[in-house]
């Protein structure tokens, strides 16, 4: 025989972002990760015409920074694992859009570079982020970004060792 739960209580209504524990209530960690969720949505959309993913944009951009590096060294800049950014380079090459060469010294590793046509996809891939990140500043008073900036640097290096 089957027993029948009931309810413990009334359902309270869940609360929009920015409301109750979603707002200015919630735990700070809690408030980043929603923000985060926010950002990467709205710029996977943004890029989705491009046929590019935000993953892809972060190595494109890596690259771009810093041609010739590894894979595993574009994991570790990217915040991506190993394992995501093999594939993000078998996509990206096979698009044409990055081109491989031996490592001088290294034998076996490869190194990443951007071909003309990986430089003209990050070109609109960036614009498009460019736009996401003045609506983001948009938000923020002038005054308070570099200290903005600052805090969430200080999060990233004092939070994970940087030996992980």
């Amino acid at each position: 025989m089957k027993r029948k739960l009931r309810p413990l209580t009334i359902p309270a209504p869940v609360p929009a972002p920015g409301e109750g524990k979603r707002g200015r209530a919630g735990y700070l960690a809690y408030l980043l990760r929603q923000a985060n969720a926010a950002v990467r949505l709205t710029l996977e959309r943004a890029l989705a015409d491009l046929g590019v993913t935000p993953p892809q944009f972060a190595v494109l951009t890596m690259l771009n920074a810093y041609p010739g590096l590894s894979g595993a060294d574009v994991a570790r800049l990217a915040l991506l694992t190993p394992q995501t950014v093999g594939v993000i380079i078998r996509n990206l090459e096979r698009a044409g859009a990055i081109v491989k060469a031996n490592h001088p010294r290294h034998g076996r590793a490869l190194q990443w570079a951007l071909t003309p046509k990986g430089r003209k996809l990050l070109a609109a891939s960036r614009a498009r982020a460019h736009a996401l990140e003045a609506k983001m500043t948009a938000l923020l008073p002038r005054k308070a970004e570099p200290a903005l900036r600052d805090w969430l640097a200080a999060l990233a290096t004092e939070l994970v060792p940087l030996d992980d």
